[in-house]
Formats: structure tokens, sequence, C-alpha cells
């Protein structure tokens, strides 16, 4: 199915929908029945502060707050810009970000053909079942459209400060000190997160102070599901193309035993332009979309779950008001983080890579904790009656977030890090079993990160729900607090989120720095020495830069990993606050049809087995993406890359063609995911709501520890390669082969499926919740029988796009057509006469080695 077929799948399903609705009334579902729709922001004015300032004021104050944090990311960004740099290495960056604006730019176009389908949804719901003008819906449908452009932005900028930090940081370590080498990265990263951050909040301050009451809340939903299409649309798509560069780049060194970014193989550019639109596109609206949706599930819960306007109010204003002053909290946080490194680093010839980012992270933890009490007394210890004591209790909740954000990149650390035993354990594994102990050691450690990670984040949600029972509880003042308690411990792991986004900003600025200098060949520039010391003052220290590029690349690495955990969290986390919003819609604020959330409701655990499946065919359907893109990758690099003819550089035509492959299966990936989790959430919320949610608690159960798994075991993979490289110096040899074809494997796990498992769920769970409220509104009217032809009608559909997503992706071709043999699939034979491909001499076998004769080969042995 093309997205026009979509498309026009997608108008006859509304055709359908606004003729079941025409006989019924507007209101958003049946008499009782609370919906979005229906949530009306309290009067801000009318609590106050500090003695005499009214929540509007303050803020009106946070927003201020919000400037100073873009001027704090643009000076940063044009401080970047303004770092010396070597032109050849300014070339190849630029080169890189006209690449990456090229991607971009395809997946632009890309995503207004999948909001047409989110688009329709919003539209039929908003319009013909809840009964809301035209300028009503227009302005929902509106901020929907700048939810996804906020995502799409955000990543545009986070590539364009990278790719300037990349060519820097370069150029930097030819001065021989790693000081500037860690403080370029880290300034990119934290520009980044500034304005990140500080773009989601002032977008949903806005909601909240300037649209009228009664529509807020519907924004507020259409905002978020804008802003999760965008970041599930660029994960995927990131994460599927940035992998089949890198495998397709790192097999060559296996291959041709060339070394890493060789500027004669096709594929390093696009390796390189798939760094910033895996590891920088992804993270940067995925952090975007975490932001926003964990405060959009808040708010919901304060709205439904909070019986007096007052209190509404007051909880309202003080988590925008903490949020303001976390913002704070991590940039003076980082600033002085800076000055302790300079002080202790600025003479000094090596350095702990690691050190200052765990430091940063640390310090910018407890000055959160500590100003979150702050804030929390001063606005809420004036507070009486069933709220006495409430400020402690909620700044206590907060703060296991927040410590939470600290607590587990230690945790990955132990899995993930270059010192890490469990890492050093894959190496030791390669030594004597090659590639298949690796990949073994790698799951190993994968396995064991889930149960402690796991074990970490039940820990600290028991913690705050004990917290909140302490006492007489908040039972008085809002229904289930627990559900709230579990939604502010999402909120505490964003409260630094500035940082988070800045330490994982830091791997593709390092991992870009090391591919910069290897592409310019400046080593070969005539006369490079006098240059730089004529033009920059500088005596090149050419193997001591070189040598702390790669080890700030694994420091990059480990803290690339560190923040998956942290945003797949607070998905799960704050999934559970988004559930309780349609719980609280099906059961008419927790009075009916309870019983329909037990176990012994046939549909409810229907739909938590359910939910499993679809996480295991997503990890599935992306990584078969990957393998076909990396295998057609391959087959070109190979057939084109020049090492026997006096070539130092690969062609651009060659280049741009590789380029051209990720971009391809990226998108045909993107689709086929997409449309099929689409159609899969219409389809299961028309089945039944309560299957639906049994579903969207099975998928947020799954959906964690898979991620966790594949997230911590490619990061041992990919770091048990760097200590080989850097550690032992063993490049080109089998302990080197071994463990790149466990990054290989790794490199999908932790990339792709895993990350992009995060904005599937928020996406599901929001989408979900539009998607429930049509299929109940369209049975109170009547129209059961048009339910469940559209449920059938919408799984079918779903069914089709996974099909596609293996048999519409998978490798063309016999298994023996490379060498010769039929090129339809074979006949299995007796197991005492195995197929001759078992037979196959390594050496001969063109899928992974040349050809005896080729001189390619030759090439690559004289090298």
């Amino acid at each position: 199915m093309s997205p026009r077929t979509g498309l026009t799948a997608i108008g006859v399903l509304t055709t359908l929908s606004v003729a079941g609705c025409a006989s019924g009334s507007g209101g958003g579902g049946s008499p009782g029945h609370t919906s979005e729709v229906n949530l009306k922001l309290p009067d801000l004015g009318a609590t106050t502060f500090f003695g005499a300032v009214d929540g509007r004021t303050l803020l009106l104050a946070g927003l201020m707050v919000c400037l100073g944090g873009l001027v704090f990311g643009l000076v940063s960004y044009r401080a970047l810009k303004q770092l010396p740099v070597h032109n050849s290495m300014r070339e190849i960056s630029e080169l890189i970000y006209a690449t990456c604006k090229t991607y971009l730019y395809q997946q632009g176009k890309f995503l207004l053909i999948l909001f047409a389908f989110i688009g329709t949804v919003i539209l039929v719901y908003f319009k013909f079942l809840a009964g809301l003008s035209w300028d009503r819906v227009a302005i929902v449908l509106l901020f929907a459209v700048i939810g996804m452009a906020g995502s799409y932005g955000v990543a545009w900028y986070g590539i364009r400060v990278n790719t300037f930090a990349n060519s820097r940081t370069a150029f930097a370590a030819l001065g021989g000190k790693p000081l500037p080498v860690h403080r370029i990265p880290m300034r990119s990263g934290m520009s980044i997160g500034m304005v990140l951050i500080s773009t989601e909040l002032m977008m949903m301050l806005i909601i909240l102070l300037f649209l009228p009451a009664d529509l807020a809340g519907a924004c507020f939903i259409g905002f978020a599901i804008g802003e999760s299409l965008g970041a599930s649309a660029l994960r995927i798509a990131g994460g599927i193309f940035t992998k089949i560069a890198d495998i397709g780049s790192d097999l060559m060194k296996i291959v041709f035993k060339i070394k890493e970014d060789d500027a004669r193989n096709p594929g390093v550019i696009a390796d390189c332009v798939g760094d910033n639109a895996g590891d920088s596109v992804g993270p940067s609206a995925d952090g975007f979309e975490t932001y926003g949706v964990t405060g959009v599930a808040l708010i919901t819960f304060i709205l439904l779950g909070v019986h007096d306007p007052a209190m509404q109010a007051t909880l309202l204003v003080w988590i925008f008001t903490v949020r303001a002053v976390m913002l704070i909290a991590s940039a003076a946080s980082y600033l002085i983080n800076d000055v302790l490194v300079t002080q202790r680093y600025r003479d000094a010839k090596r350095m702990d890579f690691e050190q200052p980012l765990t430091q940063l992270v640390w310090l910018t933890s407890i000055t959160s904790i500590v100003l979150t009490y702050l804030s929390s007394y001063l606005m809420l210890g004036n507070l009486t009656g069933d709220a006495d004591g409430m400020w402690w209790k909620l700044a206590t909740i907060v703060s296991c977030g927040t410590l939470a954000g600290a607590l587990i990149p230690e945790l990955v650390k132990v899995f993930t890090s270059t010192s890490s035993k469990h890492v050093r354990e894959v190496v030791k594994s390669s030594r004597e079993g090659g590639p298949s102990l690796n990949i073994l050691s790698g799951l190993v450690a994968g396995n064991f990160s889930a149960y402690w990670l796991g074990m970490a984040i039940v820990s600290l949600m028991a913690a705050a729900f004990g917290i909140s029972q302490l006492g007489e509880g908040m039972e008085g003042l809002m229904i289930a607090p627990a559900v709230f308690a579990f939604g502010l411990v999402a909120f505490g792991f964003l409260g630094m989120g500035p940082v988070t986004i800045a330490v994982d900003s830091y791997g593709p600025v390092t991992d870009n720095a090391q591919s910069v200098y290897e592409l310019s060949l400046i080593e070969e520039v005539d006369g490079i020495d006098e240059e730089l010391e004529r033009d920059f003052n500088i005596k090149p220290a050419w193997k001591a830069g070189k040598q702390m590029l790669e080890e700030n690349d694994g420091a990059g690495n480990t803290f690339k990993a560190t923040a998956k955990p942290v945003l797949i969290g607070t998905a799960v986390v704050g999934a559970t606050t988004m559930i309780f919003s349609i719980v609280m819609a099906l059961t008419s604020g927790l009075t009916q049809n309870m019983a329909n959330l037990s176990l012994l409701h046939p549909p409810f655990l229907l739909g938590l087995i359910s939910g499993g499946a679809v996480i295991y065919w997503f990890t599935g359907a992306s990584i078969q993406a990957v393998t076909t893109g990396a295998y057609r990758a391959v087959e070109f690099i190979k057939a084109n890359i020049k090492l026997d003819d006096g070539a130092t550089r690969a062609s651009e035509a060659d280049s741009s063609k590789v380029v051209e492959i990720c971009t391809q299966y990226a998108q045909k990936g993107m689709l086929n995911i997409f449309l099929g989790i689409f159609f899969a959430t219409l389809a299961f919320a028309f089945v039944e709501p309560y299957f639906f949610i049994g579903y969207l608690i099975s998928i947020a159960i799954f959906g964690l520890y898979q991620a966790i798994f594949m997230a911590n075991a490619g990061g041992a993979w990919d770091n048990a390669k760097k200590i080989v490289e850097v550690d032992l110096h063993a490049k080109g040899t089998a302990l080197h082969d071994a463990t790149i074809v466990g990054d290989t494997v790794g490199d999908p796990y932790k990339d792709t499926s895993s990350v992009a498992l995060n904005p599937v769920i928020k996406f599901t769970t929001l989408f979900g919740l539009l998607a429930v409220e049509l299929a109940v509104s369209l049975s109170a009217q009547g129209s059961q029988l048009l339910v469940q032809v559209l449920a059938a009608a919408f799984f079918l559909a779903s069914a089709y796009f996974v099909y596609r997503s293996f048999y519409g992706m998978r490798i063309r071709g016999g298994v023996g057509e490379a060498q010769g043999l039929p090129a339809e699939p074979l006949e299995p034979g007796p197991l005492s006469s195995p197929a001759p491909l078992t037979a196959t001499p390594r050496s001969t076998n063109p899928d992974l080695t040349p050809k005896p004769q080729d001189d390619l080969a030759k090439a690559g042995e004289q090298r």
C-alpha cells in the first residue's frame, strides 16, 4: 500500500465514521462520560504564591526563564561557530551537514504525509463527535502541527550544532591537550539541551496562559500527539538510516582490512550523516516529545483527578514553576562544572573523559533536588487541611525521579562503560571464541542490565507510592494519588532534561570528530605543520590527538547509552499516568465498570497478551529494514570502493549513492512500521476499550525491558570494540574482527529498535486516547456494528503493513544465487547430505569476502 492508497483508505473510513455519527449529538460521548474535550483549565490567577504573586504572573516569569534558556543555547551556538578550525576539516563537516539537510528535507515531506493520517482522526473526533466549531478544530490541528514542527525543528537545530562541533573538536585535538576535546562537545550538547527544553516549556506555557480555558485541554492533546508523531517517525527512520550506514562502513574493515573511517570508503560519509540522523535527530526529537508528553499527562491527571479547582490551579502553577527552576539548575550546574573541570584539567595531558560527565550529572541532580524542595516549600508550605505537609511529599516524590536521572546512568555504566567488567568479559570471550562468544557475552550483559534497571525503576516508583500514602495520604485531594506520584517520578526523571540531552548529544559529536579527522586527510596536506604553527599557533600532536579522539569516543558511547534507559523509563512511567486518563474517561471517574479492569475480564487479559506480540514484531521489523538496507549498502560499496588506483578518497557520486540507499530503506521501513502501529492502535481501541487498556499496559512493560536489554547489550558490544582499538591497539587482528561483528549486531539493537520503542509507546498511548474516545462515542450513539466493522478493517490494514515489514523488505534472490546455485529457494535435503553452501570456504563467499582474484582484496592485504 502506497501513502496515496493509505490516504484513500482513511478517507473511506472517515466517511463511514461521519455517517455513523451523523445521527448522534456532539459533546464528546455519552452522558456522564468524561473526555479531554470536557477538560477546562482553572483560573490560574486566583491562586497566590510568595505572599502576593498570582499564578499567571508566576508563569509569565517562567516564560522569561525560557527566553533566557534560548539565549543561553544560542550564545553557545555562536561561540562554537567561531572556534578555530582548519579548512580541510570544515569542508568535511559542511559536507556532512549538507547531506543531513537533504535527508531532513525528505523526512519533512514524509512527515506531512503521515500527518494526514493523524490529522484525519483528530478532525473526525473533534468536529463530528466532540462537536467543536470549525475554528476550534482548526486551532487543535494547528497545535498538532506545531508539536510535530517542534520535534522536527529541534532535530534540525541539533544537527547544525553538532556539525559545527565535530570539526572543531577534531581540530582541537591537534593541540595535544584533552580539555578542549571535552569542552567543545559538552558545550554543543548543552546548547541543544537548553534550546530544546526551553522551546518545549515555552510552547506549553503559551497554551496554558493564552488559550481559552475550555480549549486548552484539547490543544494540549493535539500538541502532544503532533510532537509524538514527529519523534516516532524521526526516531524510527533515523535509527534505520544510521545503522545501515554504520554496518556498511564497519564491515569494510573486515573485508578489505582498511582503517576506521578510511576516506576511500564510500560508506563513511553516510556513516557520518547517520550519526546525526540517528544519534542527534532522533534523540533531540525524542527528548522534546518526552518532556512535553510527560507534562501533558500530568496536566490531564490534575484536571481529571483533582476535585477542587483552586487545588488544580495550585498544582499546575507549581509543576511549571518547578520546571522553570530546574532549567535554571541545569544551566548553573553546567557552568559550575565547567569551571571545576577547567581548573582540574587545564594543563593535563591525559584525562578520564567520563569523569566530568559523571560529575555534571550528579551535580545537576543534587542541585535540582535542593531547588525542588526549596520551591515546593515556598509555594506549598502554607497549605492547610488535607494539603498540610503536601509540599515535602510532592518534593520527595519528584526527587525520586531526579535521583533516578543520576542513578540509572551509573547502573548503565556497569554494563556499557569501557571500564565495565561486563564489557571486558565481552573482549575476553572474543579472544578465544570469536564473534560467537562475543555476541553471547553481550546478550548476558543486556539481560542482567534489564534486571537491575527494572528493579531500580520499580524501587523508585514504590518509594513514590509509599510517600503518597504517608499520614492521611492525599486521597482527600485527588483520585488515585499513587498514579499522580508515578507521573511525578517521570517528571523528576526529566527535571534535569538539558543535561540528559547534553550528555546524550556528546556521543555523536565525538563519533563524528574521529571521522572528520580521518576524512580531512589533514596529515597529508603539504606543509601542514608549518601552516598550523603559522596560522593557528599550534604544534600538532598527531599521535596524541588521534588517541584522545578515540578515548573521547568511548566516553561518548557510554553516555549515549546512559540516556536511553532514562527516556524509556520516563515513557513507561509517564504512560501509566496517561493510561489513567483513559481509565477515568471509561469509568466515569472510577465509579463504573471497575470490574472490567480485572484479569477476570477476558478482553483485558487478551489485551495484556497482545501487547507483547506487537513489541516483538516492531523489534523484528526495524532490524529487518536495517538488515536489507545494509546488505544493499555493502553490495554497492564492495563493488565500487577503489583501493588500488591511487585514489585518496571516495567519489562524491559513490558516497551519495550510499546515502541514497540508506534513505530509501529508512523511509520504506518507517512507512511500514508506522502505519502498522497506527492501524493497530485504531483496531485495538475499536475492538473493546478494556482490551485496549490491557494492550497499552502490555506494550509499556514489554517495551521497557526489551528496550533496556537491547540498548545495553548494544552498548557493551560497542565499547568492547573500543577497548580493542584504544586499550589493546589491536586493530586489524582477528580479535578486532570479532568485536566488529558483535558491534554490527549491537548497532540496530541499541540505536534502532530500543530507542524507537520510547516514542512508539507514547504515541500509541496518546493517539489511543483519541481512538478510544472515537470508538466509545460511536458505540454510545448505537453504532456498535460500525465499530466492529471498522475494528476488523483497521486490523486488516495493520496486518498488511506487518506483512510488508518483512516480505516487502526482505533481501531478494535465492540463497545460492551469488555463487551460481539455483536462484529459487533450495529444497531441504537429508540431514546427512547438507547443501553445498555449508561447505563453501569463507575465502570464496562473496557476501563477506572479495574473490581471491579481485585486485581490491590484494590492495587491502598490502595495506
